[in-house]
């Protein structure tokens, strides 16, 4: 006979509670728990063992008897997907796939399972109906003979269909869907994302079949379910975007077999997604006129170098306290340059509005845009125009220097490629940087008064 109780679970980290308290004792996180009914039955009979060969008892191993081999990865056709999970799909990882409703996740996966031709591809999907999902794949007019559709939500069934399949890659679209016939709660309940992604992640590790789990985000951003669920595992990825915009970014957020700070881009068509291989093809506007305001900046974005147009607007303010918008960049790190060029150069920005946008619908958190930051700032506010083929990468510091920044011979390089005649960096990087292999004109500075003597 099944035993029925009532638990609290917390949304934050998915401890289980007897009773409801106003601080989660595991995480401290405040009014994070939620009421859910659990039913546990008996003894359900367990999922299939999916031991391989390469499967052994575990036992105790001294650290140097362990072999360190390379792990297998499927390089994809998707070579902005290869570069978010570290260069190719891993041999038995799970990732973790999160983006907002209707911004492209379930056909971005799709996509990627029709190209994949040389593998066995399970797409499980637990929201649409055999037909949608034959619909959307017409749209993107892919042929794929190794391409299996399940549209199922129980985990039983689903291991059922797995073990007469025997894929090599697995997609479940989407975590939340799922339901495990060892609890019976909701969907989408804690309880039941934390079950189900267990199970995947079971599956995952002993049958060396990677997985790939889609998920829903909350309104503050963050992947639904409990935060358990990004520990257990390997990668995390952000699909985000905006939904005015065509261009979607896939960010890296955790991987174990990688860099954490890769991002991939990728535009919205009427066929799918196109990979975007040249980045500063969409962060850089095509304008006929020279206006005041504009700076173009050189970032790095992983392995990634892009060259990103900042655009700022100085007004005299009408109102009585002055307005700061930013959209793409940190607030209080506009706050910050304002002030640096109020103390060290004199400039009453105290008496302005400040409007700061970077162009694309990318969201840049690299320090080294603060000199393009700094000097489309003090083009709007002098309303003179910075040369189009003049370009910046440095760190400002709080008394007015400009700090070097890391490979700065990748920004050189890419700013070479796209046209530029001019650079500007940081002083501090004239030791073992060999400057006469680049045909663009490196100019080093090192105080925010230089930079606005060579430019105004």
């Amino acid at each position: 006979m099944s035993k029925i109780k009532t638990a609290f679970f917390c949304q934050h980290c998915g401890y289980e509670a007897a009773k409801w308290t106003g601080k989660c004792p595991s995480c401290g996180q405040w009014n994070t728990l939620v009421e859910e009914k659990v039913v546990k039955k008996d003894t359900p009979l367990r999922q299939q063992e999916w031991k391989t060969e390469a499967s052994k008892t575990s036992k105790t191993v001294h650290l140097d008897q362990v072999n360190a081999l390379e792990e297998k990865r499927w390089i994809t056709p998707d070579a902005e997907l290869n570069r978010v999970l570290g260069g190719g799909i891993v041999a038995g990882s799970i990732v973790l796939v999160g983006g907002e409703p209707g911004i492209g996740k379930s056909t971005l996966f799709l996509q990627d399972a029709l190209q994949m031709t040389q593998l066995k591809t399970l797409y499980i999907s637990g929201e649409e109906s055999e037909s949608q999902i034959k619909m959307r794949a017409n749209r993107l007019n892919i042929k794929n003979d190794q391409f299996y559709l399940l549209t199922e939500t129980s985990t039983h069934s689903i291991f059922e269909e797995i073990k007469k399949l025997q894929p090599d890659l697995v997609i479940v679209d989407s975590i939340q869907t799922l339901q495990s016939p060892f609890i019976e709660s909701a969907p989408g309940t804690i309880s039941q994302i934390r079950e189900t992604a267990a199970e995947m992640q079971r599956f995952a590790k002993e049958s060396n079949t990677p997985v790939f789990l889609i998920g829903h985000i909350t309104k503050d951003g963050s992947i639904a379910g409990p935060k358990i669920l990004e520990h257990m595992v390997d990668t995390v990825l952000q699909f985000e975007g905006d939904q005015h915009y065509a261009y979607r970014i896939l960010r890296t957020i955790k991987n174990r077999f990688g860099s954490t700070s890769e991002l991939g881009i990728y535009e919205m068509t009427g066929l799918g997604l196109r990979q975007v291989t040249n980045p500063s093809e969409i962060l850089m506007s095509q304008r006929e006129e020279m206006l005041s305001g504009v700076a173009i900046g050189a970032t790095l974005e992983g392995m990634r170098p892009m060259l990103v147009e900042v655009q700022a607007l100085v007004t005299h303010s009408v109102y009585g306290t002055p307005q700061r918008t930013a959209t793409g960049f940190d607030l209080r790190r506009l706050q910050i340059l304002l002030a640096v060029l109020e103390k060290r150069g004199g400039f009453h920005f105290g008496v302005k509005d400040v409007f700061l946008n970077i162009t694309g619908g990318i969201r840049i958190e690299d320090p080294s845009i603060d000199l393009a930051v700094l000097c489309a700032l003090l083009s709007s506010f002098e309303d003179q125009v910075i040369p189009q083929k003049v370009c910046f990468a440095g760190e400002v510091g709080l008394s007015g220097e400009i700090r070097a920044v890391n490979r700065i011979e990748q920004r050189i390089a890419e700013a070479e490629k796209l046209g530029f005649e001019k650079i500007f960096i940081s002083r501090y990087h004239q030791k073992g940087v060999d400057f006469g292999k680049f045909n663009i004109q490196a100019v080093t500075v090192g105080r925010v008064e230089e930079v606005y003597q060579q430019l105004f």
